[in-house]
């Protein structure tokens, strides 16, 4: 397995990673990765495949030493499905299905709708940071709706967003990690006030039917109460910001506009461009794949957007085919840990960008767009339009 050099902080690497991505497809469906010190999956199949193999899973093999100042982040982290392995991922995750489901998901299609057209609607008459005025405003409002809390109190969330999934990019510094574990704090002790407020007095909110939610007499803790609310805003959020910046930035560039049934329109953007780049998973046994063994414990990092531009599973994958026909791209990723955020995010996509491009149909690029430097995140700094 040959060794590659690539910093993920490296402005070039950042602003297209794509061709590092065909590089190391070259050399085959898994190559070293120095700077991350691991393997790396290059392939559809290869990401695939781990994606769904059993023996290969989220939650490290041996617990991790947490320095004493990250101590309240990893105490949140926990408790996320996210990061958990049956059966306690079992259980959480069957939970929150009965809470999270598609009824209510559907059910805000409607408030999908009109909060476009009320973002919309208050576009500044100049060029604007559509990040600003759209892409970030629109899910964490419908996140907030969801979840019961004021929407007053979105630009809390997505401020504590914003911090928290700082602890996942790479080259953080000490300073972004002491933001995000003051962030967890502060969303830690709102969401446990909420909580607490919603036993008493349940509403028709994703926080009642959480606290609501039971299965063979299990109930979610407190504290798994939390960690889910967190994770569902922080996981929601974040990929939907980027996915929409990303799509319009697509869009405008390459003089696509969404039709009026955009399903496979919305799956092409997701494949050509997603929001996440790098998924990681630990070996729970000894495994010989590709001509590599791993061992119990090792890691590996499953590069989803260099799958979603395979050749061998996309013909010119480089392309933006909205016809294109082909596997599911795997930006939500694929088996026990497939985003359980993944319809809301293609409802807030398929609804929000349609009635952007029809509303504004001489929307244009005032500044080039550059990408933000927070791999394993893909997403930009900023989106000048005028429309």
């Amino acid at each position: 397995m040959i060794t590659l050099h690539q910093s993920p902080t490296d402005d070039d690497f950042v602003q297209n990673p794509y061709p590092f991505y065909a590089a190391a497809r070259a050399h085959g469906p898994l190559v070293h990765w120095a700077d991350y010190a691991m393997p790396c999956t290059t392939t559809f199949a290869a990401t695939n495949a781990i994606l769904r193999d059993r023996r290969f899973g989220r939650e490290p093999v041996d617990a991790l030493p947490v320095p004493d100042h990250l101590q309240p982040f990893y105490d949140v982290e926990a408790h996320s499905m996210l990061e958990l392995e049956p059966p306690r991922h079992t259980r959480l995750r069957g939970l929150v299905l009965r809470a999270f489901t598609n009824r209510r998901i559907k059910a805000l299609a409607p408030d999908i709708t009109q909060l476009t057209h009320d973002l919309i609607d208050a576009f500044p008459d100049g060029a604007h940071d559509l990040l600003d005025t759209f892409a970030r405003p629109l899910p964490v409002t419908l996140i907030a709706r969801l979840l019961g809390v004021p929407e007053e109190m979105a630009p809390d969330l997505l401020r504590w967003s914003n911090a928290m999934v700082m602890m996942y990019q790479a080259g953080r510094t000490r300073s972004d990690e002491d933001v995000a574990v003051k962030a967890t704090e502060e969303f830690v002790a709102f969401m446990r006030d909420y909580a607490r407020q919603r036993r008493k007095d349940p509403r028709d909110d994703l926080i009642t039917a959480l606290i609501a939610a039971e299965e063979d007499g299990e109930k979610l803790s407190t504290d798994e109460l939390i960690t889910t609310c967190i994770l569902l805003l922080n996981a929601g959020h974040e990929a939907t910001v980027h996915s929409i910046g990303n799509g319009v930035k697509l869009c405008l560039q390459q003089q696509h506009r969404p039709p009026r049934d955009p399903a496979k329109f919305t799956e092409e953007l997701l494949r050509i461009d997603p929001p996440l780049h790098m998924f990681t998973r630990t070996a729970y046994e000894d495994v010989t794949l590709h001509g590599h063994t791993f061992q119990r414990g090792d890691q590996v990092a499953l590069l989803l957007a260099a799958a979603n531009r395979d050749p061998a599973a996309y013909p010119d994958p480089d392309t933006f085919d909205p016809a294109r026909k082909g596997p599911a791209q795997l930006a939500f990723g694929a088996g026990l840990h497939f985003c359980v955020g993944a319809p809301l995010a293609r409802l807030e996509l398929q609804i929000a960008l349609p009635i952007l491009f029809d509303r504004c149909p001489n929307l244009t690029l005032t500044a080039p767009p550059r990408y933000a430097d927070i791999y394993h995140f893909h997403g930009l700094d900023a989106l000048m339009v005028q429309a």
